[in-house]
């Protein structure tokens, strides 16, 4: 499959994830609770893993693209191309939810109203502090992974893996909402910081930091548990295939 079209399918599958997910937040949250919030979640990266899975893997989160290099997984000439293409998806997601909030009884205000922006402090939901909101981030991104690693692994029953990782999500984001309104992906986090402003955008770098660091010791903690997962690169001699891992997520 070309670059193209897989950051493509990069792009529109996280415009989905922060769409369905976010919005879910932001439009119905007070009818849905946080079991429905969650529940989204799981739901657009179960729905996307099946849509484009077969196309760019369907990492949908720089996270989790992070994690498949750090294993071994993933081409690293590909991991920019693919974060650029996440966070497209994520701002144009959210500037689609803002298009649509706006039209709300009352109109609709990113920056009183939060847009489902991530935050910690003040801007926790439940009040947590940074330095759990922080350890909280990497925890949890690095079971995210963890999983994702699992259920993409050559041994492992592939066309379930949409179901485990998108359960796996959910899970986090009925731990995570009171936190810090759940991240565990930079480019989720970057879409409505962009429009909030402000404190959104002056606490982002903690929704870079904390997630990727979370991906990269799942990364290395898979290469260590399965390192004939990691991509082989073909050797000059007679014609073959390199090594392929699926990385659909």
């Amino acid at each position: 499959m070309s670059i193209g079209k897989k950051i493509i399918a990069e792009a529109v599958g996280t415009c989905w994830l922060v769409l369905g997910g976010v919005g879910s937040a932001v439009i119905a949250g007070d009818k849905i609770g946080n079991l429905g919030v969650a529940f989204a979640f799981g739901l657009t990266v179960l729905t996307m893993a099946y849509a484009f899975g077969h196309i760019s893997g369907a990492h949908l989160n720089p996270a989790v693209t992070v994690g498949l290099a750090a294993a071994g997984r993933f081409p690293r000439a590909e991991v920019l191309p693919y974060i650029v293409a996440q966070l497209v998806g994520g701002v144009v997601g959210a500037g689609l939810l803002l298009l649509i909030a706006r039209g709300m009884p009352g109109g609709y205000d990113p920056v009183a109203s939060g847009l489902g922006a991530n935050g910690y402090g003040a801007h926790s939901p439940a009040g947590y502090a940074a330095s759990s909101a922080f350890f909280a981030e990497v925890v949890l991104t690095f079971f995210f992974v963890v999983v994702i690693l699992g259920a993409t692994s050559k041994r492992a029953m592939n066309t379930f893996g949409g179901i485990a990782i998108g359960l796996c999500l959910t899970l986090i984001h009925l731990v995570d909402l009171p936190i810090t309104n759940a991240s565990v992906n930079p480019a989720r986090s970057t879409g409505p910081a962009l429009f909030v402003g402000g404190w959104a955008l002056a606490q982002l770098w903690m929704f870079w930091i904390a997630p990727l660091l979370g991906a990269a010791l799942a990364g290395l903690t898979a290469r260590a548990l399965e390192p004939d997962q990691v991509l082989r690169k073909a050797r000059p001699g007679p014609p073959g295939p390199a090594e392929q891992v699926p990385t659909r997520a």
